[in-house]
């Protein structure tokens, strides 16, 4: 197969490109800054027309990842920022897709399971799961979150046609042991003993191992009824409090120290970042997929952060 990645160098593009060059297939990544990778990556500004488009000819599937990091103050600059990288370079996207004289077959578009409502009780699935926005008493920057989401979809819904198959990935963080990716980041707190219950530890953890991700992504590229929304999460999401627990386990360290609400708020305010990263709850389930038949690798976390705190230590030797 030929694949394009539209965004591709970030942490989940190379995941993919990675797996993509090793079993065979060509993969191209569209960056801003083309560099020597093992596979092909080419220029593109994430905004306009240009002649990154003619990779898109005959190609079987564009995966589009492109999108700046949520990981910011969502001040006014920032979220300009986040919302423009997404909507131009999707827009950018559809409108190759529509102007393409073979036209890929498939469009997988990044999307995030943060468009749910932040809920306690019960787990969003493509079918029941429901949208958030309107929560009473839900911070402005939760709102904006959803806002993103919302509007990065609809976007690409605007270019739907029935030549392309569109597919919406609301995706679950994607944990891979690689250097300064988000699983890399959380056992460096686990490590410093800092890896204890955020805020109450009920808020609900969404997560999908990297090898899962993989799959899903094949299985959904094969599956050409799968269209839409599809949630790609492992099956099993657990209260912050048991994720923590089950992170320290797997490491094989029993101090953790809790970080409450209050400092995480402060936090965040020094790092840059938003405590909804780390106190939304976010309680999303795979519908789709297992009624497709996928079978997870790692449905539970306990596993799945076992492999990983292994896969990390053996890449660091």
């Amino acid at each position: 197969m030929k694949i394009v990645l539209p965004g591709g160098s970030g942490q989940v593009g190379t995941i993919l490109a990675r797996a993509f060059h090793r079993d065979g297939h060509e993969a191209v990544v569209l960056t801003r800054k083309p560099e020597t990778a093992p596979w092909r990556t080419v220029a593109w500004d994430g905004a306009s027309a240009g002649a990154w488009a003619s990779e898109f000819e005959g190609a079987d599937a564009v995966i589009n990842l492109s999108g700046r990091s949520v990981n910011y103050r969502y001040h006014a600059a920032n979220r300009k920022s986040i919302m423009d990288s997404r909507v131009l370079s999707t827009r950018a996207v559809g409108q190759a897709i529509a102007q393409a004289k073979r036209p890929p077959r498939a469009w997988l578009q990044a999307s995030t399971a943060t468009i749910y409502v932040h809920r306690f009780d019960a787990a969003h699935d493509e079918a029941m799961g429901v949208i958030g926005g309107n929560e009473p008493n839900a911070p402005d920057t939760w709102n904006f979150s959803i806002d993103v989401a919302t509007t990065w979809e609809k976007t690409a819904r605007e270019y739907e046609s029935k030549a392309t198959r569109l597919v919406l990935l609301r995706s679950a963080v994607t944990l891979s042991p690689d250097r300064g990716g988000i699983f890399d980041v959380m056992l460096g707190l686990v490590r410093k003993g800092l890896g204890g219950t955020n805020g109450s530890g009920t808020q609900f953890v969404s997560w999908i191992h990297q090898a899962d991700f993989v799959r899903a992504i094949y299985w959904i590229l094969e599956h050409e009824d799968l269209a839409g929304p599809v949630n790609l999460s492992a099956p099993n999401p657990l209260p912050n409090a048991e994720f923590m627990r089950a992170f320290r386990q797997a490491w094989g360290t029993r101090i953790g120290l809790p970080a409450f609400a209050w400092m995480i708020e402060i936090g965040a305010v020094f790092m840059r970042t938003e405590s909804e990263l780390v106190l939304k709850s976010r309680r999303v389930v795979p519908g789709k997929l297992l009624q497709s038949g996928f079978a997870f690798q790692y449905p539970e976390w306990p596993a799945a952060a076992k492999e990983l705190c292994d896969a990390w230590r053996a890449a660091r030797k």
